[in-house]
């Protein structure tokens, strides 16, 4: 068992039980200095599909179906295009355009951290941030543009969490059957999610205790900030 990626799986679920995603950028941003992102990727979504299940269930009575809906369609259609650049892209430009990736929607959620929340949105953002996310997602696993449009859309953390993580099951769901078939996901990814899930389990109760004592938009507000740092790290490093 690697430390470092037992550690990543650690506060990665930690910030999950916290405010429902982000699991998926400090797992991949910690070990994408060691690791490609077609060997992360597949053992990130077999750890994070229990994960995500779990809170489903505890979130169960406040997800609107007209909202996960249409978003976990266009995830799922996105994602194809996704994965087949994870499986051809060279490492160096697949850990560049994480890094950028990851100072964008780090950036973006600092700025709506800092504005009021507002309910509502246009259908074509729903369609855009539906395609851009299973292809961000098929790449990276990574569903921050999915947790920017159903945080503008919700109208209490039950709803965000609730909403958002039945989109990650539906969407994870169909990466796994899909990564199976294409090679990426092997054995020796799901042995190492299998001893993976008792530092998921732990971190992710950790989370969910911490977040109804502390001030979750202290903690999110610092995760922002490590994650474009990591962000800018990969960049310069793969230029």
């Amino acid at each position: 068992m690697d430390p470092l990626m037992a550690a990543a799986v650690l506060l990665g679920y930690f910030v999950k039980g916290i405010c429902g995603f982000a699991n998926t950028l400090v797992f991949t941003t910690v070990m994408s200095f060691r690791m490609d992102n077609v060997n992360l990727s597949p053992i990130d979504l077999l750890v994070g599909f229990p994960a995500n299940l779990l809170m489903v269930w505890k979130e169960r009575r406040h997800t609107r179906l007209r909202v996960w809906g249409p978003l976990a369609a266009m995830v799922v259609l996105g994602a194809v295009p996704g994965a087949l650049l994870l499986k051809s892209g060279g490492a160096g430009m697949v850990k560049l355009g994480f890094g950028l990736m990851v100072v964008v929607l780090g950036a973006e959620m600092l700025l709506r951290e800092r504005r009021p929340a507002t309910v509502g949105a246009p259908r074509w953002a729903l369609w855009l941030i539906g395609l851009l996310s299973g292809l961000l997602c098929g790449l990276y696993g990574v569903g921050a543009l999915l947790a920017a449009y159903i945080g503008r859309t919700s109208e209490n953390a039950s709803q965000f969490r609730g909403d958002l993580c039945v989109v990650f099951t539906v969407d994870g769901a169909f990466r796994i059957a899909l990564y199976s078939l294409m090679g990426i996901l092997t054995v020796p990814a799901a042995l190492t999610a299998l001893q993976l899930l008792p530092f998921m389990l732990a971190g992710m109760g950790l989370g969910v205790a911490v977040s109804r004592r502390a001030s979750e938009k202290w903690v999110r507000r610092v995760v922002i900030v490590a994650l474009i740092f990591s962000g800018v790290a990969l960049i310069l490093g793969n230029l």
